[in-house]
This record gives C-alpha cells, sequence and structure tokens, in this order.
C-alpha cells in the first residue's frame, strides 16, 4: 500500500516549471490559485506519528465542537487548513462557533518527506480519517501526501483520502482577526509539564457562566473564579477542556495574555511539535466579528501590489514587513495598509512562538476585503454621500457629526490618535472589537 502511494507521489507528471518569484511581474488577475497545477506539495512521515495524531485528533474535536451554536449551524465549518512550506506542516482550524482558533506546527526536525511545492489546501476531516489518527500506536508510522486537491493519510491499519473543500468565508475573516490578536500578545507564564498538570486539575469539567482567571499564587499556578493581580482572565473557561488530554504529552506550556484581556492564548510545546490555541473572551465572540483590521483598511492599495506579493511568497514563508520595505523601497505606511490586507483575505498568519508573520497560498478575490467588512463598505458610503459635518478642528482635536443608519447624526470626536461615538456599537464596545462605521468615516474623510 505504502509502495503504491509513493509512485502516485513521484510520477514526474506532478511536478511543474518554477514560478516567477518577481515581485512587480505577476499577473493582474484577481483571482489568484498559483496552486491549481501543483498536485503535490509533501509525501512522507511524521517522525512523532504518536504525537502529531493525537494532536491532530484533538484539532478534529476542536473543528466538531460548537459553544454557542445551533445543531442546525454547525454542519457548514469543519474544514481544517493545510499548510506546507520552508520545511514545515501547519494544520489550522477554527471551532464550529469560530470562537476557539487552533494551529498544529511540524517542525522541521519532526517530519522525514520530501517537499515538492509549498501550497495551501482547505479539506475536511472524515470519520474514518478521525479514527485513523485515534488508531496510530507508539511504534506506527504516520504517512501524510499533500496535495493542492486532496490529502492522503496513511497508517498501518487505514489508508484514507480528503478532498479539497470550499474555505468557509467566515474562516478567512477569522484568520484576518486571529492574527492581530496573536501579534498583540505577550508572554505571561511558562509552565514546565508538573505545572501544566497541577493548572488543569483545576480546570471546571462543566460549562459555567463565570469568569474565571488564571492565576499564579506562590509557586502553584490555578484557575480560581476571583480577579487577582496579574491573572488573566479566561472566557468560557470550559473550553479548555478540548486540550485536557495533550497535557500529559506537553515538554512545556506557554501561556500569553493580550493587554485589553479580550483574549488569551496558549502554546502546548512537544519539541518538535507546537499547538497554538487562542481563545475569544467569550463563547458568543467568534473572531470572524472582532473587525480588529478595519483601521488599517481605511487607505486604497494597489491590487497590483497585493498580487505581485501574493506571487514572490511561498506558504509559510517568513513575512517582514520592515524587511520587505526597506528591500523594495515601499514606504511604511503603505507596507502596514498592505500587511492588513493580505491578512483581511487571509493570506497571513502570525507565530506567537517566534514572533514573526508567516505566508499561506490562498485562492483570494480582492473585492472580498469589502465584502467581509460591511463596517468599512458602510464607512465608505458615508464619505461617498459627504454625511460628514466637521464642528471643530485643531491640530490634536476633531468633532464632527457622522450620519447614521437613520437620519440620525452621531458625534465623532477625535483627541489625539484616540476616538469616540455616541453610536450604540461603541457604547458596547468602544474600539476593543474594531472601530464602528462612524469614526471609520471620519477617519477615510481626513485621509
Amino acid at each position: 500500500m505504502e509502495t503504491e502511494f509513493i509512485y502516485q507521489y513521484k510520477n514526474p507528471s506532478y511536478y511543474l516549471q518554477e514560478e516567477n518569484n518577481k515581485i512587480f511581474s505577476f499577473s493582474h488577475n484577481t483571482e489568484i490559485d498559483g496552486d491549481n497545477n501543483k498536485p503535490c506539495f509533501f509525501y512522507g512521515n511524521i517522525i512523532n506519528s504518536y504525537l502529531a495524531s493525537r494532536c491532530l485528533s484533538v484539532l478534529a474535536n476542536t473543528v466538531s465542537s460548537h459553544f454557542a451554536l445551533t445543531p442546525g449551524q454547525i454542519a457548514k465549518l469543519k474544514d481544517p487548513i493545510v499548510s506546507v512550506g520552508a520545511g514545515e506542516i501547519h494544520f489550522e482550524a477554527f471551532s464550529s462557533c469560530n470562537s476557539v482558533y487552533a494551529r498544529i506546527n511540524v517542525l522541521k526536525n519532526g517530519v522525514d518527506g520530501e517537499f515538492l511545492h509549498s501550497g495551501t489546501t482547505n479539506i475536511d476531516f472524515n470519520n474514518q480519517t478521525i479514527r485513523a489518527f485515534k488508531n496510530v500506536q507508539q511504534s506506527e508510522k504516520l504517512l501524510l501526501g499533500i496535495g493542492s486537491k486532496e490529502v492522503h493519510v496513511i497508517t498501518e491499519k487505514h489508508k484514507t483520502v480528503e478532498n479539497k473543500v470550499t474555505l468557509p468565508n467566515r474562516w478567512i475573516k477569522g484568520l484576518g482577526n486571529v492574527q492581530v490578536f496573536l501579534s498583540e500578545m505577550e508572554l505571561a507564564f511558562q509552565l514546565t509539564k508538573f505545572e501544566a498538570l497541577q493548572l488543569f486539575k483545576t480546570l471546571p469539567t462543566t460549562p459555567t457562566k463565570s469568569e474565571y482567571y488564571l492565576t499564579k499564587a506562590g509557586a502553584n499556578y490555578t484557575f480560581l473564579p476571583l480577579e487577582r493581580p496579574n491573572s488573566i482572565k479566561v472566557g468560557g473557561i470550559h473550553r479548555l477542556n478540548l486540550i485536557q488530554k495533550l497535557i500529559s504529552s506537553v515538554d512545556s506550556l506557554f501561556i500569553y495574555r493580550h493587554n485589553t484581556q479580550q483574549s488569551f492564548a496558549l502554546i502546548l510545546n512537544f519539541k518538535d511539535i507546537q499547538m497554538t490555541y487562542l481563545f475569544s473572551n467569550s463563547v458568543y465572540r467568534g473572531f470572524s466579528g472582532e473587525g480588529r483590521l478595519l483601521e488599517d483598511l481605511t487607505d486604497s492599495i494597489s491590487s497590483n501590489l497585493i498580487n505581485g506579493m501574493n506571487g514572490y511568497f511561498k506558504t509559510n514563508e517568513v513575512f517582514n514587513p520592515t524587511l520587505i520595505s526597506v528591500e523594495n523601497g515601499i514606504d511604511l505606511r503603505i507596507m502596514n495598509n498592505l500587511q492588513s490586507n493580505l491578512s483581511g483575505i487571509g493570506l497571513l498568519g502570525y507565530n506567537l512562538f517566534d514572533n514573526n508573520y508567516f505566508y499561506r497560498r490562498l485562492p483570494f478575490k480582492l473585492e472580498r476585503l469589502i465584502n467581509f467588512n460591511p463596517r468599512l463598505k458602510n464607512a465608505k458610503k458615508i464619505v461617498e454621500c459627504d454625511e460628514i459635518k466637521i464642528l471643530e478642528r485643531t491640530e490634536t482635536y476633531i468633532k464632527a457629526l457622522v450620519k447614521g443608519s437613520t437620519d440620525i447624526y452621531h458625534t465623532v470626536i477625535k483627541n489625539n490618535e484616540i476616538y469616540q461615538c455616541t453610536c450604540n456599537w461603541y457604547t458596547a464596545n468602544e474600539n476593543n472589537r474594531g472601530l464602528c462605521k462612524h469614526i471609520l468615516a471620519l477617519k477615510i474623510a481626513l485621509e
């Protein structure tokens, strides 16, 4: 069975010519799918097959988990993203309710195989594949063949094929917001395996509406329903039960806080495999609705520049905005806006452990940036219809009236770089879930 599999993926018909890597010479076509003619990205073994299978099983469980959805909504969001490149393999997914993001990074020293091309595909974990992951034993091999159209999973007892499926738009939106949260995280605690095991013994096993806090008291870490100094807010704490079965296998556990306490992250470190989990503030807050990128999408950007970048970078390759800006003579402001545009259509992720961005090669349409962000679309409409009235203006202060959904005008104030608005969205969320359309409209008008 393995011989047949290897022959299929080493057939010369699976190779194609090298792509042009010049950044500004790529096609102007707005639907980019450069991997359609590259059937095989990778084939080979995952060295720590038992641990990788356990992680993949947990990822599959995450994808099928729902913490704030009705049964009728569940079946639409069950598709992991698989990325191959730079000597690594990434598996990414959201929970069905979009409030949990998970990523498995199989690092270079954890892979024994051949990387033919870099690329990304999106598949569905069927029950047979999940059983294959769960049944891998310590001495078994886990052989993967990852291509643009399908993924093969081969163990001693199972051989399954997962075909490519359509990537849900909600996941693309979520990917953009996730990388913003991750890039703003700071390391709070680093736990040994023993400390991690002790911490998870204090984890509630049943759903609770109460907010919990991860706290260090003396030499011990614990989850408490009371806030203590330097503690980390953990909303929907029962979601952590997703990773309970992996804690006994970690070498170390890294815990990250966000300065707004709107999310927190964990990295389960297994040496040659890392698993990242990002949790939203609440089970009712999916990452697709956060709007974290909106402020940086107000400037228009050349579609040729976006297309050129997509042609230049390979999957999982490090994306360093400052270095790219210097090497290609791109203004830093334009580079920041470009970075946000790339993130907004799912092309950039963030590796929290290494503190750098990485690239995904995904099919995309530039018009999705507007369709994915109705607040931005409505803000641009406000500007086009000239529905902003500046009342006061100095070098550091602006007061304006901005028309809302009805004939009501909302007061927007800009004090230095701090914005406020009188609308219901700002009253409920301030700027924690992205700017409201009225503030966005004023920013666009001022620029």
